[in-house]
């Protein structure tokens, strides 16, 4: 069954969406620079960094993957360095869910799988819950969804909201992120509609990108969906994740996103159950700030296999 609310016409959907509060451009990006430069404490860092590992979803989505570069990538997942935690998932592209899904068994390391057309999303919605249902039976456990761009900048909300929801009912006990491609959106208001939007129609997360678009994670559009799942869990009593993906690269950028979700969505997000990070080669960086932290020296990149 799907968690989507219930909207009983085209008009109150778009009343709901339009009725948010505009977005204060210059406010959001103030904001989102000031905490950018909050300092964080030494142990609280080395606090961050496994919890920042934690919550990386491993991501492999180029078109040159093999079977062989899934299992390297899950072998690393679960073991990241002595004492360190595992990731949160893998994430690849639905042909490759079973190799994923086999290598990490009895791991605890979850599998999500892109689908519904991945990055475009252009493609019928038969193609689409297809392509859901198929990741899903292969043992996918979190399904990456993309919304239709074309369909949201036209003002198409139903057919965006009813996308969502036949996926996620095609989902059955996966969870569904739903990416919106917040560098296509143009605009604060509309990545907050969107939010919104995802949300209502029953997404278990909602994230930024695919990481094929620039620009991505960026901190205001990741305080805005942080704000965006806070709201509607005040206002509709159910929690939503959030999952920032593209342009985060090291430490840094990821600490930056560990204050953000603290400081404006509440410590309650600071879980991987409810905050992801989508990314390819920021695992190194953390383990190597990690392994400064216990010995005061860094080691090379080549020390935790190169992605």
């Amino acid at each position: 069954m799907t968690d989507a609310l219930s909207v009983t016409s085209v008009n109150e959907l778009r009343g709901i969406l339009h009725g948010l509060p505009g977005v204060d451009q210059v406010g959001v990006e103030a904001r989102a620079a000031r905490l950018g430069t909050r300092s964080v404490k030494n142990e609280s860092k080395a606090r961050a960094v496994d919890l920042a590992i934690s919550m990386v979803d491993l991501t492999t989505l180029e078109g040159a993957d093999t079977p062989g570069k899934v299992r390297a990538l899950c072998a690393k997942a679960v073991h990241t360095a002595p004492g360190a935690p595992k990731v949160g998932a893998v994430c690849v592209y639905p042909d490759l869910v079973k190799v994923a899904v086999d290598a990490l068994d009895g791991s605890g390391v979850g599998v999500a799988s892109v689908a519904t057309a991945f990055p475009a999303g252009r493609a019928p919605l038969t193609v689409k819950l297809e392509d859901t249902r198929q990741a899903v039976a292969d043992g996918a456990s979190e399904i990456d969804m993309v919304i239709d761009r074309g369909a949201f900048l036209a003002g198409d909300y139903a057919k965006v909201h009813d996308e969502i929801a036949a996926v996620k009912d095609a989902c059955g006990r996966a969870h569904l992120k739903v990416i919106l491609e917040t560098g296509e959106l143009a605009t604060y208001d509309n990545v907050r509609r969107a939010s919104w939007l995802a949300m209502l129609a029953g997404a278990d997360f909602i994230k930024t990108s695919t990481g094929k678009i620039q620009p991505a994670a960026t901190a205001p559009v990741v305080l805005l969906m942080l704000q965006a799942v806070r709201d509607f869990r005040e206002r509709h009593g159910r929690t939503v994740g959030v999952k920032p993906a593209g342009s985060i690269r090291n430490t840094k950028d990821a600490i930056k996103m560990l204050v953000l979700v603290n400081e404006v969505a509440g410590p309650d997000w600071l879980d991987p159950r409810l905050f992801r990070i989508g990314a390819s080669s920021l695992l190194n960086d953390l383990l190597m700030q990690r392994e400064k932290f216990a010995t005061g020296v860094y080691s090379g990149p080549d020390y935790f296999t190169l992605d």
